[in-house]
């Protein structure tokens, strides 16, 4: 599952030095996006969530590190690829040489 945001990042450098801007995107597994602690937050304490904590929709994975945690989601896409999204690594930090599968 791919998770495009409304933000972007101007000259974040891809791997191999190269400088390169983009909007920011995210990815998880099936395995990860169905699991119980996953949530797809679109309310705070029973109101909607603020812009500050991510509006319109914002993303917990519970099972990986604080970059897969995408804030901002505009839209979600199901796909069997990831190699014709963005960078083609899977995220906007994993097509600079972050691991793909951040889990703790």
């Amino acid at each position: 599952m791919v998770f495009h945001c409304a933000d972007t990042y101007e000259g974040a450098p891809i791997k191999g030095g190269d400088e390169r801007s983009g909007r920011y995107y995210e990815s998880i597994d099936l395995v990860d996006a169905f699991h119980p602690q996953t949530i797809l937050a679109h309310s705070l304490n029973n109101a909607p969530l603020p812009v500050q904590n991510g509006a319109p929709l914002r993303l917990r994975v519970e099972r990986q590190i604080g970059y897969k945690q995408a804030k901002y989601v505009m839209r979600v896409e199901v796909t069997a690829r990831l190699d014709l999204i963005g960078g083609g690594k899977g995220g906007f930090w994993e097509d600079r040489g972050y691991e793909w599968y951040a889990g703790i």
